[in-house]
């Protein structure tokens, strides 16, 4: 990942190579770190299907969003799960709608909870690419 100067403004740049390894599955690389993809028609249950990777990287980018918040907001707290539910329609292919459950180890009120998912939905880059054309809608509880 490499930053690019655009409009005044410092960009972030990101680069991924997949390759396909045969019939069954593909490999991607980025950086130092490599995944299995399921580019199997029939299926391929030791990998993640394109839409299970959607799935993983919104969940992992609402964990990454907090990670980056917590600090500011002084949030304390102990663990994070992420849970994401999708329904794919067929005419025309793509991601129907997305339900995600936040679940958060804390002691904090539910008003900094209620803060803190605000701040997942306002900064996270996956969740803002996904949710306009998606009915993406969760939810942040505490465990």
């Amino acid at each position: 990942m490499s930053d690019v100067i655009q409009s005044g403004k410092q960009k972030m740049n990101f680069h991924v190579e997949t390759v396909r390894v045969d019939s069954h599955s593909s490999l991607s690389r980025c950086k130092s770190a490599e995944i299995v993809l399921d580019t199997d028609l029939a299926g391929n249950p030791n990998a993640l299907n394109p839409a299970e990777l959607l799935l993983s990287a919104l969940s992992a980018c609402i964990i990454k969003g907090v990670e980056r918040v917590a600090p500011i907001l002084h949030f304390q707290m102990k663990g994070i799960q992420v849970i994401v539910d999708g329904i794919r329609q067929d005419v025309p292919p793509k991601m129907e709608f997305i339900r995600y459950t936040v679940i958060v180890d804390t002691e904090e009120s539910d008003e900094r909870l209620h803060l803190l998912h605000e701040n997942i939905k306002k900064y996270g880059t996956v969740f803002n690419t996904i949710a306009p054309g998606t009915d993406l809608a969760g939810e942040i509880r505490r465990k």
